[in-house]
């Protein structure tokens, strides 16, 4: 069976935090980046106005602009409540209530709404997936992957991780994974097998803490380079 919409529950970040989630320097955002796994960030949108060179991919983009807006609306209450019942697995201090948080989330998706067709026809946004990407040897200087690798451990094999990531490795010379958590905010499972089989790959891996942190224990990021 192939990809659906409504396996699909879309939730956006915005620039701001994918800044912070990732340490991003200045000069880091004016380099060639690929946002894999982005949904309806606002990462893309916002770069782009700002004169970078960012391309997202997510299987989501095989989706129009309304199909992806619906969906939005018919996931959003639910996620909320979800989120409302387990309060107490986030740290409430760079999002400081429920409230701002839904209000983060719904302007975050909205920038990402109104830059997506635009996005899609200058090939920003790409229909595609882990863990075959369409792209060259080495085509990005840097490539973000924010809240799928690690925290859908359940669903993904150790084996999935790790050939996720190197074809990352292939297609930019830097890689940054964050968060290194699974959901219910416990340690990927997948976490030390993967580090220890990227180490006797010859890979260079560090774990570093970054300037965010939502779920409880969520402050730190995978940096991988290839050789």
């Amino acid at each position: 069976m192939g990809f659906t919409l409504e396996q699909v529950v879309p939730w956006g970040r915005s620039f701001a935090e994918y800044r912070a989630m990732f340490d991003l320097t200045d000069g880091e955002l004016d380099l060639r980046i690929l946002g894999c796994s982005d949904g309806p960030a606002a990462f893309n949108a916002a770069l782009t106005k700002q004169g970078g060179l960012v391309v997202s991919v997510d299987p989501l983009y095989a989706f129009s602009r309304e199909e992806i807006s619906r969906r939005i609306e018919e996931t959003f209450e639910t996620v909320m409540e979800q989120t409302r019942q387990n309060e107490r697995e986030f740290v409430w201090r760079h999002i400081r209530s429920i409230e701002e948080l839904e209000q983060i989330r719904r302007a975050a998706m909205q920038e990402f709404l109104a830059d997506y067709e635009a996005g899609i026809e200058a090939q920003r946004y790409v229909n595609a997936g882990l863990p075959r990407l369409p792209f060259a040897d080495q085509e990005f200087d840097l490539a973000l992957c924010s809240h799928f690798l690690f925290l859908y451990s359940a669903h993904f094999s150790a084996d999935f991780h790790l050939e996720s990531i190197r074809e990352l490795c292939r297609v930019a010379r830097e890689v940054r994974l964050f968060p290194l958590l699974e959901l219910g905010s416990q340690k990927s499972r997948h976490l030390e097998h993967v580090l220890k089989h990227l180490e006797l790959s010859g890979y260079q891996v560090e774990i570093r803490r970054v300037p965010y942190e939502f779920q409880k224990q969520g402050n730190e990021m995978l940096r991988v380079r290839g050789f």
